[in-house]
Order: structure tokens, then sequence, then C-alpha cells
């Protein structure tokens, strides 16, 4: 069980007050040691947590291996926890701490969670260093189709759209 840690923000930087800059420093410590205490428990070196209106919401840590499951990014396990934990799919207003530059599936879950702000320690660079390269990634989305190494094929009916129908046809659906 980690302890429980929830620094106060307050963006005035008066010397009564941290800075944003302070308080940034102190949620990306916890996210390191987050990191840091998963290798030690096994995990890969990633731990993430969400924080909104100067409080802790969640914290995630690598789960990968764990929980054989390839998309268990401590952003990932920290956002699904926020989420649970708020009651709604939208973290509009939050920030992210993570202790590394987040792959872009972890980047496409906070677009997707509405997240106002990205924080992080350690780069692409520092990943790759220690055997997590996500340039590939990164660089994927910039080449044509027909040069990735995963097939994207569309097999498409004359029925295709008709989720899409539904959805919009659903008077009573919740919009994201």
């Amino acid at each position: 069980m980690t302890e429980h840690y929830e620094p106060v923000v307050r963006t005035t930087g008066t010397p009564a007050e941290p800075s944003t800059a302070e308080v940034d420093a102190q949620w990306i410590a916890r996210a390191i040691e987050l990191a840091t205490a998963n290798v030690a428990s096994g995990g890969g070196p990633f731990g993430a947590l969400i924080v909104r209106d100067g409080g802790l919401i969640a914290e995630g840590q690598n789960r990968v291996t764990a929980n054989l499951d390839p998309t268990a990014h401590a952003e990932v396990v920290a956002i699904r926890a926020a989420c649970q934990s708020v009651g709604d799919f939208s973290l509009a207003g939050s920030t992210l701490y993570t202790s590394c530059e987040p792959c872009p599936l972890c980047l496409s879950a906070a677009l997707w969670a509405r997240i106002d702000r990205v924080v992080y320690a350690a780069d692409r660079d520092d990943a790759a260093r220690g055997g997590f390269d996500d340039r590939e990634f990164y660089e994927l989305f910039s080449r044509p189709r027909s040069e990735w190494h995963i097939a994207i094929d569309s097999v498409r009916p004359d029925d295709a759209s008709a989720p899409f129908d539904a959805w919009l046809a659903h008077g009573d659906r919740t919009d994201y």
C-alpha cells in the first residue's frame, strides 16, 4: 500500500505558497517513487498519478507483465482508477504526472480522458536507453499504412455504418 501523498496546488508562488514548478516537482517526485517501487516489485519502471484541484485522485504503476495486459501502462492504470474514483470518464481539469514521457497509447488515453495537462520526468530517450524504445510508434503514424509492419485492412459491408446510425438514433446516449 502506498503512502497517501497530497501537496496543495497554489500558483501564486509567494513565500508561504509554493509555485506551480514547486508543486509539479512534488508530484513528479511521487511518480518517480511509484515507478522505482514498481521495479522493486518486478514491474516496469513507470509510475503515474492524476491530480485535480490540488488533490490526488489516483495513482498507477505499470502492470503490463503482472497482468499480462499490454495496455496496462502506468498512465492508463491511473486514468482508469481516476475515472472510477470520480465516477466519470472525463478527467477535465486534471493533470497527469508521469515518471516518463507518455507513449502514443498513453497520450491517446489522456486525450480521450480530456486531461488538461501532462507533466513528465524522463523522456523518450531515457526510455529507449532502458529498453523501452517507442520511437517506432511515434514515427509510425507519419508513414503510409502500406509501410506499416501490421496489416490494417478495411472490410466494408453495406451495413458497416449501422452501429453509428444506431448510436445517433439513440436519444439516451452519453456523448463523449
